[in-house]
């Protein structure tokens, strides 16, 4: 739920306090009594509204700030921080020096420009989002002003929009349903250098421009499409790390690699890279080599730095897999499919474990049937 400005000029005024008193709540189910009752007796009226926004704080954390103000729609589609940064490293290295958001929302963007020493102008049509943009980014020396994102009113050198990515509860991967639309934000900013956020499996087959995938921590959290100036016609995976470090993969590396038997490692790649389309890129990277050339399953010899994989032990087809894991004595059961219709949960109450062994499967259709490659448990290998 959006606050009102009556509501946003309370939590601004009363901020410190809710900070100090935010840490003795849990905020679930089974303290709501609990909590309501304390912040009735500090914040009267303004309970409901102070409970909505140490919830959607919480809910923010690593996208913003702590003690920003934010409501629960605006947390949800906030990007988180390390994203926001690659984004403004890579605009500052395109050579930008202004950077307008057109739908600033309540300034997380904004702070990771600033951040690079560049300006930043906000603008959205929410008057509410604003003026919590304004009290977050007060220090910031920033312009923010209420206005359309399809009515150009600057002339900074990248336009910057974050289109709802949601209708009905689901995500959008039509980019002409985005809200606004990608063809509408292309057409009004005409002429000028865009990097429009949008969902991870957004439909980027049409994009002439820059598309990069990033993910973070194992997760994809979002594709950016960026116009023609940023890069023309090349796909990147950037693949981002809580401890700072990053893997970048692009289209224009080579991408020869061999389709083989499994070697000592089976290896699925991060999810960046396999959505950005770059799964050979990155094997040859790495000299590693495919079990099939359309499956995102990768092997080799060596586990690359930074990454996760599976010791493997056993390729049978699909339908031995329950006699073979009763072989190895399995009794936990890590499982990743590709490219067939098998639910990991369902399959896993079908095997029937009984032993003390924990063990992983990796199910593909290789050929005109599916494999199981049976492998040890997962394995992390850490940055070199």
């Amino acid at each position: 739920m959006s606050f009102t400005l009556d509501e946003v000029g309370f939590l601004r005024d009363n901020l410190q306090k809710i900070l100090a008193l935010g840490p003795d709540l849990e905020l679930i189910p089974s303290t709501l009594i609990r909590d309501r009752a304390v912040l009735e007796k500090e914040f009267g009226d303004h309970a409901r509204v102070v409970s909505e926004l140490l919830a959607a704080q919480r809910s923010a954390r690593g996208k913003m700030p702590e003690h920003w103000l934010t409501d629960s729609d605006a947390a949800q589609q906030a990007t988180p921080q390390f994203v926001a940064e690659y984004r403004a490293q890579l605009i500052k290295d395109f050579g930008a020096a202004t950077v307008h958001d057109v739908t600033c929302s309540v300034g997380s963007e904004g702070a990771s420009i600033r951040k690079q020493q560049l300006s930043w102008i906000g603008s959205d049509l929410d008057r509410v989002r604003l003026a919590m943009a304004q009290a977050n980014l007060a220090d910031a020396n920033v312009l923010l002003c209420q206005a359309d994102a399809l009515q150009p009113i600057s002339r900074a050198d990248v336009i910057v929009a974050d289109p709802a990515r949601r209708a009905n509860g689901r995500r959008i991967t039509d980019p002409a349903k985005l809200l606004p639309p990608l063809p509408d934000l292309v057409e009004a900013h005409r002429g000028r250098e865009l990097a429009v956020k949008c969902a991870p499996g957004i439909d980027y087959s049409e994009w002439s421009g820059l598309v990069s995938v990033v993910s973070l921590d194992g997760g994809v959290k979002e594709t950016c499409l960026y116009t023609e100036g940023f890069g023309s016609g090349i796909r990147e995976a950037v693949v981002l790390r809580a401890d700072g470090s990053r893997e970048i993969v692009r289209s224009d590396e080579p991408d020869d690699t061999t389709v083989a038997e499994p070697g000592t490692w089976m290896i699925e790649p991060d999810g960046a890279i396999i959505r950005a389309g770059l799964v050979r890129h990155w094997a040859h990277r790495h000299s590693l080599w495919m079990v099939d050339p359309h499956i995102a399953f990768l092997t080799g010899d060596e586990l690359p730095a930074a990454t996760s994989g599976f010791r493997f032990l056993e390729a049978v087809p699909f339908k031995r897999l329950k006699a073979a894991l009763a072989n190895y004595q399995a009794g936990a059961l890590e499982i990743l499919v590709r490219g067939v219709d098998v639910n990991p949960d369902q399959l896993r109450k079908k095997m029937k474990l009984k032993g003390h062994r924990q063990m992983a499967v990796l199910i593909a259709r290789t050929g005109n049937s599916p494999t199981a490659y049976i492998c040890e448990a997962r394995e992390h290998q850490r940055v070199g």
